[in-house]
């Protein structure tokens, strides 16, 4: 990659910030260092285990590891990191079939569990919470929203200290926005109100986090994420106390932050 496609790269407390022009670039590059991440933990470990986002955002990354073919895709164990409640089981919507179009179908993973939200969503915390203790998260692959939250950890039920692994939220205003802004959904009304997301906590509980942001309708939420103080008013601030995270930012999102 040339130094004229790379715009800058920094520290922000822990968190090791990379800026590049566009988000294609972007996408290539945490696509290649997730790949390298994968390759070196295989030469350890027998399998790993992988958590990813589902949004627009990760359309670049996700196509990069897909086309990646050294990678071994029959050692990873795969995970997702919310699901919307009251969509039926096979809605085009859900965070599923959005990964399995994306990824899953296209690179035949060893293992890949999806969050059920058609089961109640007690029984389903619990059996997502246990597979999730199973054993250490390795990677985790998630986005920012424009309100800062993580997976759908939104500042009034954000907890940095929570409890649990995985629970049922309700949706703030901005985050169900969002994802009319996204195209996800034809309108604000069709937005679910409540999803499953697994807990920052369990986010951070991963030994090695990539979170890539794309777009200006994000830039405000980068540059809280970089500048503000860490507080749940912007959840995704977290990030800069993580020891392995790096943010991937294209100019649009980043600005001037």
């Amino acid at each position: 990659m040339s130094k004229q496609q790379q715009v800058t790269k920094h520290v922000v407390d822990a968190l090791k910030v990379q800026v590049y022009q566009d988000r294609y670039v972007m996408g290539a590059a945490a696509g290649t260092d997730v790949a390298t991440k994968i390759k070196e933990l295989l030469l350890v470990k027998p399998s790993i285990r992988m958590v990813f986002a589902a949004a627009p955002s990760q359309n670049e990354l996700l196509s990069h590891l897909v086309a990646d073919s050294t990678i071994d895709w029959s050692c990873i164990i795969a995970f997702h990191m919310d699901e919307y409640i009251g969509l039926p089981k096979n809605s085009a919507q859900t965070f599923s079939h959005f990964l399995k179009k994306s990824l899953f179908e296209r690179v035949n993973p060893r293992n890949v569990h999806l969050i059920d939200s058609s089961n109640s969503s007690a029984a389903e915390c619990l059996r997502y919470r246990e597979l999730i203790q199973e054993a250490p998260i390795d990677i985790v692959c998630l986005g920012i929203g424009e309100n800062g939250h993580i997976a759908f950890n939104d500042p009034p039920v954000a907890d940095f200290n929570d409890s649990l692994l995985i629970k049922t939220v309700e949706l703030d205003e901005a985050c169900r926005q969002q994802q009319v802004n996204d195209g996800c959904f034809s309108s604000f009304a069709d937005v679910p109100t409540h999803a499953i997301t697994l807990t920052i906590p369990a986010l951070l509980s991963g030994a090695h986090l990539f979170c890539v942001v794309p777009g200006k309708t994000k830039h405000q939420a980068v540059k809280r994420t970089l500048n503000g103080p860490i507080s749940t008013e912007c959840p995704s601030t977290i990030l800069r106390n993580h020891p392995d995270c790096t943010l991937y930012v294209d100019r649009d999102a980043y600005g001037t932050a």
